[in-house]
Parts: structure tokens; sequence; C-alpha cells
């Protein structure tokens, strides 16, 4: 099989599908892997690497797209990606399609074979392609969130940290997953006032218990959020349900009442954002105030740290790029569940039910498609 990694084009995106050693292993087994040119170099991965790990160098994305039958991408196709789609091609990356009605569209219109990396789940519920990011995304969300409450940043002029004879800033987290037990974790670490809340009280005790208690565990619901957000210098939103869009849980009445100058770390943007008064935003223009309140919704969290992130999206998703390449797309997904709920378009029709609910479309069950 042609494997092709192009260039990321979205803003201010550094990282890159695949490593030189990824490639090694796409070539040892008899493959062909087709580089863009300059391809790594945000995350400090030269042309020469790649070319030694037995990478064909390319000078154009085009030629990736044409040439190559599986397509390795860290995040969605971008509006001048969109004419590069055709039927047939296994694009294999970072869908997000719930968030995204106009990228949907384009994949069915396309009849591409989308496999998204945050839909990939294992039987016990686990998510192994988005975990490595969610543990990146929300360690980071302790850095950015005490840099938006820098005053320069229209923030409060917290640290989170406090001071001799001063109280720490109050940090309060929704969602005890990979992320939110990530930015738990670090909060802790520098020694803030650490508030966590989730639905589900087994993830609870396994926060409280990796922090050695030094955090308020909570069951999620209104009246709990409502009253952590509105006393918080800090919200962390990392909520997620699997391809679907992200629930609305701090609504913009309850970002009114939060505190001038607090700050909000939306990481489940991606999905849509927990928050009504979320919106997208870039590195370029990370931050925006509303209700006095400073959002961070940077929609590609870990591109700040490319090169760690790169090689921890490698280590993931490198085995299930083998897979597809080895044994086929059909027999790949007959022969793999979890692979198999990953896939969200194939052949013009919506295969994953998050996606199809967010956009009142049709589902065709995975089942159907995946005959060898």
């Amino acid at each position: 099989m042609i494997v092709g990694v192009p260039k990321e084009i979205k803003i201010e995106e550094n990282r890159v599908a695949v490593t030189p050693t990824g490639v090694a292993a796409f070539v040892a087994r008899g493959h062909k892997v087709l580089i863009e040119k300059n391809a790594g170099n945000g995350s400090g991965l030269t042309d020469r690497a790649y070319e030694r790990a037995g990478a064909t160098l390319v000078d154009s994305a085009k030629e990736v797209w044409q040439q190559a039958d599986l397509i390795m991408k860290v995040k969605e196709p971008q509006p001048s990606e969109f004419p590069l789609l055709r039927e047939g091609l296994i694009l294999l990356t970072y869908l997000h399609l719930a968030a995204s009605e106009s990228v949907t569209r384009v994949l069915l219109d396309k009849k591409v074979t989308g496999i998204g990396y945050e839909t990939i789940q294992l039987d016990d519920g686990s998510l192994p392609l988005l975990a490595p990011m969610s543990e990146i995304a929300g360690r980071l969300s302790i850095q950015v969130g005490a840099w938006c409450l820098q005053a320069e940043n229209g923030g409060r002029g917290i640290l989170l940290e406090g001071a001799s004879g001063v109280r720490p800033g109050k940090v309060v987290i929704i969602g005890a997953g990979i992320s939110g037990a990530a930015a738990c974790h670090v909060a802790v670490g520098i020694g803030a006032d650490v508030s966590i809340v989730d639905i589900n009280p087994t993830k609870l005790r396994y926060v409280h218990d990796i922090v050695g208690g030094h955090v308020t565990t909570l069951m999620s619901n209104r009246a709990n959020i409502e009253e952590e957000v509105a006393g918080a210098d800090l919200v962390i939103g990392c909520v997620l349900i699997p391809g679907a869009k992200a629930p609305k849980l701090i609504s913009r009445n309850l970002t009114k009442r939060m505190k001038p100058g607090s700050a909000l770390v939306d990481i489940c943007i991606d999905q849509g954002g927990c928050a009504e008064t979320s919106r997208p935003t870039t590195h370029r223009q990370p931050i925006y105030v509303e209700e006095e309140v400073v959002h961070y919704c940077v929609t590609n969290m870990p591109a700040i740290v490319p090169n760690t992130s790169t090689y921890a999206l490698t280590n993931s998703t490198l085995s299930y790029g083998l897979m597809l390449a080895n044994r086929g797309f059909s027999q790949a997904l007959a022969r793999n569940q979890a692979l198999a709920k990953g896939l969200n378009t194939f052949g013009g029709k919506v295969t994953h039910e998050g996606v199809a609910t967010a956009f009142n479309l049709p589902l065709s069950p995975v089942e159907e498609v995946i005959r060898p």
C-alpha cells in the first residue's frame, strides 16, 4: 500500500502524522511511504531523517494526496485540501466530525473512507488514540490557564500557586477522564486549590487516589457545577462523549456569574465546547474576553509542543496504520473492533452514531461496510 503523509496546514499546526521510526516500520513491511517535503520541520524532524528511514520525499501535497491509498494526518482536512479528497481514499486522522458539518458533508460527497483517531475505542470504553493528546492537552491547560489569568491578558492577576500568606487560586475541572486527570495532577502539583467534577464516581475515586487526596471530588450535577464554576479563578472543560458534540454544561448565565477576570480553558472545543460562550480560536489569537471571562479555546492545543506530541501520537497511531496497510480496509476493520468503531464515513454514508445524530443524517451500521 502507498501511505501518504502531507504537511499539516491548519494554522500553527506543527505536528506531523508519522515519525521517521514509523516510516521505517511501514517500509519494513513492504509499503511505500510518501512524505511531503518539510512536513516534519515543525516537530524538529528533518527530511534527511525521513529519507534515511526509507521514505520517498515529494515536492507537493497534491502529489501525496493523488498517489496515496492511505493518508495519515493529524488534523481534519482544511478547505484548501477538500479538492484533493477522492472516492475510496482512506483518511486516518483526528476528524471531530460532530463539530464540523462542512467537513462531514465533503467526506460524504467525495465518498472518502474517514477513520477518526478520536472514535477508535477499545472494549473497556477507552480511546487509545485520543488518550495521548488528551493527556498533553490536560497538562497544558493549567499552563495556558495560568497565562490567561495574567493581568496583561485580561485576567484577574492571580498566581495559581499563591504565595506566602496569600491563598492559592481556585481551579475547577469539569470531567475526570484522561485530560481532566492530567490537569488535576498538574494543578495539585503546583499547589492550587482544586475541585473536579464527573458523573462517574469510579473516575473521581481514581483521581482522588493518584493525587493523594489533595483535591475535592464532586459528582457532576447542575448545583455542583454552578457552585464550583461561579467561585473559580480557572475552569478547565474536559467533557467528552466519544464522537458526539460536547454537552453545554456551562451556560452563558453561569459564565456571567464567574468572577471578572477569571479564565475558562475549553479543551473539548474540538467537539463543540462545553460552554455556551466558547468558540474556536487559534494559536495566533488564542484568547478572547466574553462576559468578563478570558476564554482559551484553541482547537489543537498539543501543537504548541509539537515534538512531544508527534512522538506521543505516532506511538499510538502506528499500529492501526500498519493494520490498515497490511490487511487492507475491509479485513482490518473486520478483525479489529476498536478500529471498526473509528469508521465515521464510507461510500457517502455516515457510519458513526454521534456524527449522524449531530446533523440528523441516516446511520449506516459499520457491519454493512466491513465485509471482507
